[in-house]
């Protein structure tokens, strides 16, 4: 399947959420304080404006879903999946992270739409839908995600920023060139 070039279509389905799954191993009590103390970090950080990044308040210690170790996740809206990611990638010690986006296919979020940091851990996706009637939803009062009023731009604006871009590109020897449209 070729991918997705209608700009309107790639805009409309962008991911809006992802969630980052710090894994331990629950009976390794290192990994488990490392990972208590990387929570509270990434707490610290976003009271003091770093990110939003949103850990649920439960920490599995056990398998938990798909999870097959023990785990807790953390939920971020995609204006904050650049820094969030640099963060974790630069802090995280030995721990691996288990990350995907929240879209309305649970279960191919977690087995195809997904990257990892670290060692990466089998899951039991048996216990995931395939598809879910409605995208699940978090921290709706944020107003961020899914849940934000609207789109950053409009597609007439989208187009401006993108035929700026590659004019400003035209000097940068380096830098590939896209194709012409085919309306040009």
């Amino acid at each position: 399947m070729a991918p997705q070039t209608n700009l309107e279509d790639v805009v409309n389905s962008e991911i809006k959420e992802w969630h980052f799954h710090i894994y331990f191993h629950q009976n390794n009590a290192e990994e488990h304080a490392a990972a208590l103390e990387l929570r509270d970090a990434v707490l610290r950080l976003r009271r003091d404006g770093a990110f939003v990044a949103v850990p649920l308040f439960r920490i599995n210690t056990a398998p938990m879903g798909p999870h097959p170790v023990g785990s807790y996740e953390i939920w971020v809206p995609s204006t904050s999946f650049a820094p969030v990611f640099s963060y974790l990638s630069q802090n995280r010690g030995n721990l691996s992270i288990f990350i995907h986006p929240l879209t309305r296919e649970e279960r191919r979020d977690h087995e195809f739409r997904n990257a990892w940091m670290g060692a990466p851990f089998p899951l039991d996706l048996s216990v995931l839908p395939d598809m879910m009637s409605e995208v699940p939803l978090q921290y709706t009062s944020l107003k961020l995600g899914y849940s934000a009023p609207g789109p950053d731009f409009t597609l007439d604006e989208r187009r401006r920023i993108g035929k700026n871009v590659e004019r400003i590109l035209e000097g940068e020897k380096e830098a590939a060139r896209a194709p012409p449209r085919e309306s040009d």
